[in-house]
């Protein structure tokens, strides 16, 4: 059984300051097996933590749509954002990556999805995220919840964690898988591990997007 963090951020993007070699020295004090560094808008972060450790790294993007941020893993072509949904996931498609839909009901933040958006997209997909350790609310959550038993969908869980003492606070514990299409036959046999982690973890993103904004003036 592989402990997997799906939802890791490293300095490549702009509201985290954790280097990709901090990211995995984390991963083996925590036991975790595998995890996916979903860096917003870039695979640059993940490729970096490939080159370190190929076993242990899967390379996503957390990408930024028209209508709400998409989750991807098993990604190897850089999706640009700002595409409309269904241009991103074709990209994604012709790439066989794995596609999820992060924090779709997170209303606080504004990679959240409209319903109907989110509706359209259902057939495409391969999951959305059901648990997201950085919800200030557990209703968010709960709502993914839900709409994920309604339509039947598989579910993936993430820490989303810009810090490194986030990385592991939600995680599932998966069968052997090594592609998008192994994760695609193993995804609902999932055991999540998830707990939210304390609202002020959102100081330390503003933080790094602070002190990145600062040196870049000098």
């Amino acid at each position: 059984m592989l402990h997997t963090e799906f939802h890791a951020h490293t300095i490549y993007s702009k509201d985290s300051l954790a280097t990709p070699e901090k990211v995995l020295a984390a991963c083996k004090r925590k036991g975790i097996d595998r995890i996916a560094i979903t860096d917003h808008n870039t695979i640059a972060g993940a490729l970096r933590a490939r080159t370190l450790d190929p076993e242990r790294v899967i390379v996503g993007e957390e990408i930024m749509t028209t209508q709400g941020e998409l989750l991807a893993f098993f990604v190897e072509d850089e999706i640009s954002p700002g595409l409309s949904p269904q241009e991103a996931i074709q990209r994604l498609r012709r790439q066989e990556a794995f596609i999820s839909v992060s924090h779709p009901f997170d209303r606080l933040r504004k990679g959240a999805w409209e319903e109907a958006d989110l509706l359209e997209i259902l057939p495409l997909v391969d999951a959305i995220e059901t648990f997201n350790a950085r919800c200030m609310s557990p209703a968010f959550n709960r709502l993914a919840h839900d709409f994920a038993r309604q339509h039947d969908l598989a579910s993936t869980v993430g820490s989303d964690s810009h810090a490194i003492f986030e990385i592991g606070k939600a995680t599932l514990l998966l069968p052997e898988f090594h592609n998008a299409q192994g994760l695609r036959a193993v995804i609902r046999q999932g055991q999540a591990h998830a707990s939210l982690s304390a609202p002020w973890v959102h100081f330390t993103s503003r933080y790094a997007s602070w002190y990145k904004k600062l040196r870049a003036a000098g």
